[in-house]
């Protein structure tokens, strides 16, 4: 076989092992076995597999190891490819299923082109999104610590007839409660204890927040964002951070679909059948992008907040937030008189909503570049 063909190599990664098979061309694919995870296992392997040929490309499936492995190879030279699992080719009889065996699918479906490759984000744009995640953990957090406090209140008779929204006279309410057992008092403060934790916590993240991503290269579409109606800085923050440049959808419905917002198909010969949204995706952009959905059940309008949050922006960003609200919320309007429940109607909003958010994104970086950069 001539060293200029291609090689292709399939790797199964895991925290502590990676098993390799390859590929010469169309020839018989071979297993090479088990290597370290090390960065001198790593550079072990690439010059073995550069002795058979010059050309070589790498695959491997997203997963919990991230995507170091990526950048160490591509930073060597080679190519390389995070494929999505879910979209890997499957035969519906294959019961078996080794690490060998996905390493052997892996080049085959490699080399018939049969993979569907992830985004994988820079250094930086995966640096704020972590530090985003732990922002939204955090907040998940809080909300399981004061749901622990009302159970534990509720199973001792205690009810709160007010609104229990963690206000301040709601917080005032819960601190003059005192149990006649220690036990009972000890778990009652420390219930407490981690509500106050998790406060801090949030507000330490947030601040960090606010105050990064002034420097992050996608600030000007998190601005643009929430010119929309639905969408704050939260919100805002949680939707850029995972879907990341909003050029790399060609069009709105790859966003769309992206989001798992479209509905899902089982159609053959004449028979077209629709059924529910994919919920393929990202699941925690869906549910920011559904939240913000809600927000279209009212009458278009141009609250205190958003008039606030409009300042500064340039006046195509607020005209095009301005048309969204004022189609969105007659459309909500009309599949609510067609008979649509209020569910349904607003997933078909929040799929229209994921094209407003890929073309007011795109026109706030647009906007956002210097005179010479537009021209350019």
């Amino acid at each position: 076989m001539e060293n200029d063909s291609t090689l292709y190599v399939g790797l199964d990664v895991h925290k502590d092992s990676i098993t390799v098979a390859y590929a010469i061309g169309m020839s018989d694919v071979e297993l090479f076995g088990k290597v370290g995870v090390m960065h001198i296992d790593i550079d072990r392997l690439c010059k073995k597999l550069q002795t058979k040929a010059r050309h070589i490309c790498f695959v491997y499936e997203a997963g919990p190891c991230g995507y170091g492995l990526y950048r160490r190879l591509v930073d060597k030279g080679f190519d390389c490819m995070v494929c999505a699992p879910s979209l890997i080719p499957r035969k519906p009889g294959d019961r078996v299923k080794t690490d060998r065996r996905d390493a052997i699918k892996l080049v085959r479906s490699l080399r018939a082109g049969d993979l569907s490759a992830v985004h994988v984000p820079s250094i930086e744009d995966e640096s704020f999104r972590d530090l985003a995640r732990a922002w939204s953990a955090a907040r998940e957090d809080l909300k399981a610590a004061r749901c622990r406090l009302k159970s534990f209140l509720l199973a001792h008779g205690i009810h709160y007839f007010g609104r229990p929204n963690w206000g301040p006279t709601h917080r005032r309410w819960i601190s003059t409660f005192s149990f006649d057992s220690a036990w009972q008092q000890l778990a009652f403060n420390e219930h407490r204890r981690t509500i106050e934790d998790r406060l801090a916590q949030c507000e330490r993240l947030e601040l960090a927040l606010r105050e990064s991503v002034i420097s992050w290269q996608f600030y000007p579409v998190v601005l643009a964002l929430q010119a929309m109606r639905g969408i704050n800085f939260t919100s805002a923050v949680g939707l850029v951070s995972e879907l990341g440049d909003l050029s790399r959808f060609e069009h709105p419905r790859q966003l769309m679909a992206w989001l798992g917002v479209t509905p899902s198909e089982h159609s053959s010969g004449g028979k077209r059948r629709q059924g529910s949204i994919t919920k393929t995706g990202n699941s925690y952009a869906r549910k920011l992008l559904v939240e913000s959905a809600w927000s279209y059940r009212h009458p278009a309008r141009v609250s205190i907040d958003i008039q606030r949050r409009h300042e500064g922006l340039p006046k195509p960003i607020v005209d095009r937030a301005w048309d969204a609200q004022l189609r969105l919320c007659r459309r909500y309007r009309k599949l609510v008189a067609r008979g649509k429940s209020a569910h349904v109607a607003i997933i078909a909003i929040a799929r229209e909503l994921a094209g407003f958010i890929w073309d007011v994104g795109r026109l706030g970086m647009t906007l956002a570049l210097p005179p010479s950069a537009q021209s350019a």
